[in-house]
């Protein structure tokens, strides 16, 4: 006798859920297959059920009951793809208190309140996975979570967004600034109308909280990541990495320290010998730096309705395959329960560019400024002459305390006509 099929509850049906429901009717004899079970799709949860879509959905299969379709004694797992932080987490938390099952995308609310979203899964014994929240297509929670669980992770690196990656590799290749390489990839349909949360960083620095929580084994939420947009990287910023072999990019940086963890998101130079500088377009990447295994990459297709939902549908056979068996799958852990560090801990190296006058003096001045504060010059050169002279620092690896407070001297010496621009260096050191 064939298994009873495993019942499904679909909110949302936009870029990512329209491709759930095709990808499931499609693979429909092979997710059965890896299951042990048929997936059926028992409802979809959405606004405008008189909107036309170009899907294979039964009728009487729309609605716009998201609360009752979560509470149905009939459904086994809820699949939300919906976004932002409600009505998606009364829903959620509704159905884990009928004992359903989570599968979500909603990076959002997982790094806002992804701490009670776990109770609640452990509380009524059902899974919440998430592997579509991060980085789209690429299998790296999971990885996370279960093949690095005998290591011990103290780094991870990456370029999270792919409107902002796409935007600065444009600045990279063609010499354009920010708002022309902006309107590129709004005509190509790589940034939102309103681009906002991806350019100022909100979006990588939701998936940083995320990364941080499970590589570290602490709650992490979106108020402790630091974050720094892109608005502010100039055609000169790009020019100037270039000059000195690297490339800008916008990356979600979270460290393990002898204090406890930090999570950044920021722009910064990384050298283009780094694996990371070879990400373009908006392909996603992340590095992760373990004890035992060394370093790892993982990269691919961050975004996108197919990508995304592919990621979806992996968490969502597994959970089935739970569900068949009785079981629960890996949750998230929090037993080291890390501080929290500041910005100012942070350490890395710093590309300073000075506008300055051209007379004698005037790199001892500047290189006493970075002395006075412990701040440790490699590399220093001067571009220019008369009303255009210029230096250029890069200077050994410090903290940002220690550079802010530097660069506010900077701007007192009287030879010091300007601090044109100061980015944070990444990549070049082997921590």
């Amino acid at each position: 006798m064939s298994p009873p099929p495993l019942r499904i509850a679909l909110l949302g049906c936009g870029v990512v859920g329209s491709q759930v429901v095709r990808l499931l009717y499609e693979h429909a004899d092979d997710l059965a297959n890896r299951v042990g079970a048929p997936l059926e799709l028992a409802g979809v949860a959405v606004r405008r059920p008189e909107r036309r879509r170009d899907l294979p959905l039964p009728p009487g299969l729309l609605t716009t009951d998201a609360a009752g379709l979560v509470i149905r004694d009939d459904i086994d797992v809820v699949v939300e793809v919906i976004g932002g932080i409600e009505p998606a987490r009364s829903l959620l938390m509704a159905a884990f208190k009928t004992g359903k099952s989570v599968v979500t995308a909603n990076k959002s609310l997982l790094a806002a309140d992804g701490a009670a979203l776990h109770a609640a899964a452990r509380e009524h014994n059902a899974d919440l996975y998430f592997e579509a929240s991060v980085a789209g297509a690429i299998p790296l929670l999971r990885p996370l979570l279960e093949s690095m669980a005998g290591d011990r992770v103290f780094r991870v690196l990456g370029i999270v967004n792919g409107t902002t990656n796409y935007v600065l590799s444009k600045m990279d290749e063609t010499g354009a600034g920010f708002a022309e390489a902006l309107d590129e990839a709004t005509a190509l349909g790589y940034a939102e109308a309103d681009p906002t949360a991806d350019v100022e960083g909100f979006d990588a620095a939701a998936k940083a909280a995320i990364l941080a929580g499970l590589a570290f084994h602490t709650p992490v939420t979106v108020a402790d990541v630091h974050r720094e947009g892109i608005t502010e990287v100039t055609a000169t910023d790009v020019a100037s990495a270039r000059a000195v072999g690297c490339v800008v990019k916008l990356l979600a940086i979270c460290e393990k320290t002898e204090q406890g963890i930090g999570v950044r998101v920021h722009p910064a130079m990384i050298p283009r010998t780094h694996p990371l500088a070879a990400v373009g377009g908006v392909f996603n990447a992340v590095f992760i730096e373990g004890e035992a295994s060394g370093p790892l990459m993982f990269y691919g297709q961050g975004a996108g309705g197919t990508p995304t939902a592919s990621a979806v549908l992996g968490d969502l056979v597994a959970v089935c395959r739970n569900r068949r068996s009785g079981a629960r799958g890996v949750g998230e852990s929090s037993y080291a329960d890390l501080p929290i560090v500041g910005m100012g801990e942070a350490q890395t190296r710093y590309h300073v560019s000075l506008e300055v006058a051209d007379q004698p003096g005037v790199l001892a001045a500047v290189a006493q400024a970075f002395a006075a504060h412990d701040v440790s010059i490699e590399t220093v050169r001067q571009e220019g002459r008369g009303a255009a002279a210029s230096l250029v620092l890069v200077t050994h690896v410090a903290s940002d305390a220690a550079l802010s407070a530097t660069v506010e001297d900077l701007r007192g010496l009287a030879a010091v006509r300007g601090v044109a621009s100061v980015m944070r260096v990444e990549g070049m050191d082997a921590r």
